[in-house]
């Protein structure tokens, strides 16, 4: 085992310290070393490099650069397994992505569509995702949006509240793929919070969401909320409180900050059932974290 790891170590190291030349613009080959190129040798070869690792540098482009990339490396135009890691380091799940694919299919191309339909959602969320769904990417259900909005961080939380507003069997889906279980009620909402961005105002649509967080949170840990005595209105009550303690701890305005104290009396006269120890350690959270819809 040991002559192996020492075997796979050297082709490691020969591969790292591999050469490469250019023989003219926008052509590579060997001859020169990443540390001393020779004059005229201008980029390196992406396909002589781990496929890993070639995803890693080219998801550092845009879809323009990316074009502009695959005129200088010719090879990228046509490295579908590049391509297929860009598409999925970006955008984790598409219903295209398990279906059967035609002779001519190429995620070079799927790649520029979801780009374009990422930013046409930005600009217009229901126009964006029709253009998905018109180019067979994403399927129209709810689950499946769900699941493509919760595996994507390129759309605009604003468009995306504004979608998740009108559709709201698209924000149940997406409440049921996190998974809250054993986390300490203010980091599962900041969590919560940090991919469905809280509105700034109490309304309608803030009550639907800790509503949805109140009853997931205490979906993924029965046996905890059973113990402390929680249960989802309660978890709703508390929710609120740690954003008002939030607001309270955290903004210059308020010159006059709420004791511990005066946190746990608060609180526990609208959640009885709730031990004043655990509403302690929810004002330490805040105290010392710091806001949980930042």
């Amino acid at each position: 085992m040991g002559q192996g790891l020492g075997r796979a170590g050297r082709q490691a190291g020969r591969r790292s310290t591999a050469v490469y030349s250019a023989s003219g613009p926008g052509q590579v080959g060997l001859g020169t070393t990443w540390g001393r190129r020779r004059p005229g040798a201008r980029f390196p070869d992406l396909g002589l490099l781990p496929p890993e690792l070639g995803v890693e540098i080219l998801s550092h482009l845009n879809a323009t650069d990316l074009c502009l990339a695959s005129c200088v490396w010719h090879e990228l135009a046509t490295a579908e397994p590049l391509w297929q890691g860009l598409c999925k380091s970006n955008w984790g799940y598409c219903t295209i992505y398990h279906r059967r694919h035609s002779v001519d299919f190429s995620y070079r191309h799927l790649y520029l569509q979801l780009d374009e339909g990422c930013l046409t959602f930005n600009a217009d969320p229901f126009e964006g995702i029709g253009y998905l769904f018109s180019r067979g990417i994403l399927a129209d259900n709810a689950q499946e949006i769900g699941r493509f909005i919760f595996s994507t961080e390129t759309l605009h939380w604003q468009s995306l509240r504004l979608f998740l507003d009108r559709r709201r069997d698209v924000l149940d889906e997406l409440v049921k793929l996190h998974n809250f279980a054993n986390q300490f009620l203010p980091n599962a909402l900041r969590q919560f919070f940090q991919s469905i961005r809280a509105p700034e105002e109490r309304g309608e649509f803030l009550e639907a969401l800790i509503t949805k967080f109140s009853q997931r949170f205490c979906a993924c840990n029965l046996a905890l909320t059973c113990k402390l005595g929680l249960s989802p209105d309660s978890v709703y009550v508390l929710c609120y409180s740690l954003i008002l303690l939030s607001v309270d701890l955290n903004s210059p305005h308020v010159k006059n900050k709420m004791s511990k104290r005066e946190f746990i009396r608060n609180t526990r006269q609208a959640a009885m059932l709730v031990s004043a120890d655990y509403v302690g350690h929810l004002y330490d959270n805040i105290y010392l974290v710091g806001h949980v819809a930042a």
